[in-house]
């Protein structure tokens, strides 16, 4: 056989070879559903995601550790960090009342911890360096973005159990936040000086909605006119996704993301359900996208591209794949039961972002710590919106 024959015969080999195996990668990755969400209780995955971030809050040096490393990149990580786990814990304690107690000693030492940060260094603290580049337009300012998370912070931890410590500075949130909003012919208020983010309102609707139940307020009329207006102003006209910023005129700063949607779609579910429903199907039509058995989201729908930055990670090129849209389509797929996209994404997440287990723990050497705690908010989410839905409280 001569030198050419051999270099065919082994490429066709390596072809076929490659044609039989690819398709089948997945099938190492992927497990039984309820190895990473479970309809009631809490699964081994989330159990082991918990147990290295209560272990991180427990051992001071190993703290100091993982939040130093996420600051280095973007003080915005070790303030979402903060909130996704606080709000993780609030869904695990409502699905596992015998750990209630050991959740509750920690979400409580998060958020006071938090809340005294910003009281001593201020909202900076929490913020990109840019925030200081010029002011804001509202007076004294204050970010979307940090009150809609702590607001939601507040709110979990209350609807898990009243601490009556918590209701005023619950209430005081909230009321910034919608005086704020009203500043704005659409409803906007600002993370960043004259730039406003549909993550953070989504959020901060969340929160709102929760404090109206746990308080007997009412906001549903406000929550009927942010809808309308974002429907008619907020919207990409391509793909009828909301945008993930804009102006406090309404001006879009930037198309739909992946890094924004999928939360945003499953903060809306508290507000409107059917518009958070319609927002996530055409995320999945737009953004979500499978090969080879393996699930993943694009940061930008086909007819929009955006820049690669901080919240999208390092854009996967052709694929336009995002390891922040993708982690947070955990959360969609599991908020809208979508099992088939969610098991996809969770064979993806074994395969591609490292898993680490050490001392009953498990963190995911692709990410930090922010991006677990996501992960674990993805595996545990319901209870609170369900309790919420309801209007059972006590």
């Amino acid at each position: 056989m001569t030198r050419t024959q051999r270099l065919f015969s082994g490429s066709l080999a390596l072809a076929v070879a490659a044609e039989i195996w690819l398709p089948s990668v997945h099938l190492f990755f992927t497990k039984a559903g309820d190895s990473f969400r479970c309809a009631s209780g809490v699964s081994p995955k989330a159990h082991e995601l918990a147990a290295r971030h209560m272990l991180m809050w427990t051992d001071p040096r190993l703290k100091s550790h993982e939040i130093e490393r996420m600051r280095r990149s973007n003080a915005e990580w070790d303030f979402m960090g903060r909130s996704f786990l606080v709000w993780s814990l609030a869904e695990m304690g409502l699905r596992e009342p015998s750990q209630k107690a050991n959740y509750l000693q920690v979400m409580d030492r998060i958020i006071e911890e938090t809340i005294q940060l910003e009281h001593n260094q201020g909202i900076y603290v929490f913020l990109m360096q840019y925030a200081k580049s010029r002011p804001y337009l509202v007076q004294p300012p204050r970010s979307h973005f940090i009150d809609g998370e702590i607001a939601l912070m507040l709110a979990s931890r209350r609807m898990l159990e009243e601490k009556p410590e918590y209701r005023p500075l619950l209430t005081e949130r909230v009321n910034q936040m919608i005086e704020r909003m009203r500043k704005s012919k659409v409803l906007a208020a600002e993370s960043y000086p004259d730039e406003c983010w549909m993550f953070d309102h989504a959020v901060a609707l969340a929160a709102i909605k929760l404090a109206d139940r746990l308080d007997a307020a009412d906001h549903s009329a406000f929550f009927r006119e942010w809808t309308s207006m974002a429907r008619r102003q907020l919207v990409h006209p391509e793909t009828g996704l909301l945008v993930s910023s804009f102006t406090t005129d309404g001006t879009h700063l930037d198309g739909p993301e992946g890094s924004s949607i999928w939360m945003t779609a499953h903060c809306l579910r508290l507000i409107d359900e059917d518009f958070a429903r319609d927002q996530y199907t055409r995320a999945r039509k737009e953004l979500g996208r499978e090969l080879i058995g393996f699930g993943y989201a694009r940061e930008w729908p086909v007819s929009w591209k955006g820049s690669v930055d901080v919240d999208s990670g390092a854009v996967i090129p052709i694929l336009d794949a995002s390891p922040g849209g993708s982690g947070l389509a955990l959360v969609g797929a599991s908020s809208f039961d979508d099992s088939h996209f969610l098991s996809k994404l969770h064979a993806s997440l074994d395969f591609a972002a490292f898993p680490m287990r050490q001392q009953g723990g498990l963190k995911y050497c692709a990410s930090n710590q922010a991006g677990d705690a996501a992960m674990l908010y993805a595996a545990v989410l319901g209870p609170i919106w369900k309790k919420a839905q309801s209007g059972e409280i006590r």
